[in-house]
């Protein structure tokens, strides 16, 4: 139980900021809380948080311990409310969001199926490529696709999400097949415009290193199934994610390159806000889809 307590302490502390905020919202004095994470540190020989008067800061080893603990303390809750649950129904409310392309492929067409299962259940789902504020705008949990911002809200990995460089055959053969990220310079690369959020261009690991690249072409667009469509048409280069154009691939229909140098997986997550009790119907929710994108048989069918 000690344990249990350090960790729960620890990860409310790192999300709310402050050991105040930590033992007002568990009903006890700020000391107790700071012995709790001393005593956690102590245990793992490691220190987790930076104190000052005046802000609390995660170190290194407190910013990965933090999603360990969170991912525990959720997978115990969901434990526990499975069990304490018993013949107790789902019913209510879910509001849903996720990004619009993904969501269009591989949310809209569960919430049926999750439905079908839940039957008191009602959904709601939002489909935008904005970043959703879930907690103000009154969510009740999000799929997001690749790198997370940090924040107070608790991530689960639901999948892994590989970026692949793709191009119609046709186009290869007119063009050529680059060898190297840097050769994209001389392709028509068919681009996010800016206002889409990516940021930070087209990732690749050169040399052991991420490299990112912006790429140039006389195509931009702010969606990515209209880049998508430009692509098959062959009018140049898309880095696009698998779950987009795995069926493509598979089929020959496009051609993957650059595969030597392709960056490491970011991650498929459902994000869901700090609660200490998730309403049932979110939690069987989060279980659908870690079920469902956990399988691999269902990306290998080409959704």
């Amino acid at each position: 139980m000690d344990r249990l307590k350090q960790l729960e302490s620890f990860a409310s502390v790192a999300t709310k900021g402050s050991l105040t905020a930590a033992a007002q919202a568990e009903g006890v004095a700020p000391a107790v809380i700071g012995r709790r994470i001393d005593a956690l540190e102590e245990r793992l020989g490691v220190k987790l948080l930076v104190r000052t008067t005046r802000r609390i800061t995660l170190t290194h080893e407190g910013s990965a311990f933090l999603e360990d603990c969170q991912r525990l303390l959720t997978e115990l809750a969901n434990a526990e409310a499975s069990v304490s649950a018993g013949g107790v129904k789902a019913s209510g409310h879910l509001r849903l969001t996720a990004p619009a392309g993904f969501g269009r492929r591989h949310v809209a067409p569960l919430v049926p199926h999750f439905v079908e299962q839940h039957g008191e259940v009602s959904v709601s789902l939002n489909l935008s490529d904005r970043v959703v504020d879930i907690v103000n705008e009154g969510f009740d949990c999000a799929v997001r696709v690749g790198d997370l911002p940090d924040s107070s809200l608790v991530s689960l990995r639901l999948a892994d999400n590989r970026r692949l460089c793709v191009a119609s055959p046709d186009y290869l053969e007119r063009a050529g097949v680059p060898a190297h990220p840097t050769d994209l310079a001389r392709h028509e690369c068919l681009t996010l415009s800016t206002d889409a959020g990516q940021t930070r261009g087209w990732v690749f690991s050169v040399d052991g290193e991420l490299t990112h690249l912006r790429p140039s072409g006389r195509f931009d667009c702010s969606d990515g199934q209209a880049l998508h469509a430009w692509c098959c048409e062959g009018h140049g280069i898309a880095w696009r994610s698998t779950w987009e154009v795995a069926q493509e691939v598979a089929s020959g229909a496009l051609v993957s390159v650059l595969d030597a140098y392709a960056a490491p997986p970011n991650g498929i997550f459902a994000v869901f806000p700090q609660r200490k009790h998730l309403p049932l119907r979110v939690r069987l929710w989060i279980d659908f889809l870690k079920h469902t994108y956990g399988d691999p048989a269902y990306w290998r069918a080409g959704h």
